[in-house]
């Protein structure tokens, strides 16, 4: 569980909540359905105009990780593939045939099946580095559709903001509905812009940084693989991997 994003949220809301009643405001009047409505509606719609289907559905899929990311723990993973290492310079490599199907994480059973196989170093750089790639591709363009949201909020909250002063201008002969289509106007800038800087770009921001690491430690683990493939002494494997730590 990633407390600092919690954390942040739960310091922005606080922040605009308590700025609003220290002004003299009401939190009702930062409540508007319509203004929402046209924000968060035409921006998701702006966003599904631009994405293919599989990249908006990957967006959705990988925005758990803001609260909760996968594991990237690359001092454990240094030790699983020295333990690996010693297995197969003591036992030979076939020895690590039963570990392979008690690994759960696909990428990491797909490099130990290529080594016990029988794959040299060279052969295992070159299936897994293509799927290094096109892992990371693939998350940074579902990174994007969040970034792409944070670029069409703030314009779409500009769009609230006309339609609600449109609404002002049909009922000037008419003062009681000239209040709501003022705070329409005013609060759809507020949430474009708002969703932009406090939602959208930071989640963008932080997969971005949560690929990052998941690429490093699949990198880290193909090392280890080609290492141990190379038949390199287990400690000079580990010496080796603690680079990344750094």
């Amino acid at each position: 569980m990633d407390y600092t994003t919690l954390g942040g949220v739960a310091l922005a809301i606080a922040g605009i909540v308590g700025g609003q009643l220290l002004e003299g405001g009401r939190i009702g009047s930062l409540l508007q359905t319509a203004a929402f409505l046209i924000v968060f509606c035409g921006t998701v719609g702006a966003v599904m105009i631009q994405t293919p289907f599989a990249g908006f559905m990957d967006a959705l899929r990988i925005s758990r990780w803001v609260i909760k990311p996968p594991p990237a723990n690359l001092r454990e993973l240094i030790g699983q593939i020295v333990g690996w290492s010693n297995i197969a310079r003591r036992d030979g490599v076939l020895a690590l045939d039963s570990r392979v199907n008690l690994i759960k994480d696909l990428y990491t059973r797909k490099g130990l099946q290529l080594l016990v196989d029988g794959a040299d170093a060279a052969q295992i750089r070159e299936i897994m580095q293509i799927e290094i790639v096109g892992y990371e591709e693939r998350l940074r363009r579902a990174a994007r559709v969040w970034e792409a949201a944070g670029g069409y909020a703030p314009t779409i909250g500009i769009l609230g903001a006309v339609l609600g002063l449109i609404h002002v201008m049909e009922n000037l002969t008419n003062p009681e509905q000239l209040g709501s289509g003022i705070a329409v106007a005013f609060v759809a800038t507020i949430y474009g812009v708002g969703l932009a800087n406090l939602v959208f770009l930071p989640v963008s921001n932080k997969l971005k940084t949560i690929v990052a690491q998941q690429t490093v430690w699949r990198e880290l683990l193909l090392d280890g693989l080609m290492s141990i493939a190379s038949g390199e002494n287990p400690r000079i494997t580990q010496g080796k991997l603690e680079g990344y730590l750094q």
